[in-house]
């Protein structure tokens, strides 16, 4: 059902400095800062050959990615995105086999602008699982 790898998110405390090293230190082709105020968060994406790295700031005061840095206050693997066909089809289908959906269930606009829905980490292994429409 999942197709290829889109991106891995990594939530960071300075999205300049994370942006530079990944520029500058790494070589890597990155994006332009890009606010989503609907999802709390300003994104930077690293291209890559086979896939893209996310890099996620909180954006706003109820940003969703501020308890995280709380707890881990240099940053971290937020989560992985993999794209789906069909992503009402993989929704439907990943609930009924019990895997939670967060969120009301309904696929959201992502930083792509393609539908993406969010899995319940305790049921992918420890990890926030994104799916996307390819």
């Amino acid at each position: 059902m999942i197709g290829k790898l889109n991106h891995v998110a990594i939530v960071v405390p300075d999205l300049t400095a994370a942006t530079a090293l990944y520029r500058d230190t790494l070589g890597a082709a990155v994006s332009q800062p890009v606010d989503l105020p609907p999802h709390g968060v300003t994104v930077v994406f690293v291209e890559l050959p086979n896939t893209k790295i996310e890099l996620l700031h909180p954006f706003g005061e109820k940003s969703p990615i501020a308890g995280f840095l709380e707890k881990n206050p240099s940053g971290g693997i937020h989560h992985i995105c993999y794209e789906v066909d069909d992503i009402l089809a993989a929704r439907d289908r990943m609930k009924a086999q019990g895997a939670r959906v967060l969120g009301d269930g309904e696929p959201k606009i992502g930083a792509h602008d393609k539908p993406v829905l969010f899995l319940h980490p305790k049921d992918f292994c420890g990890t926030l699982v994104e799916l996307e429409q390819a």
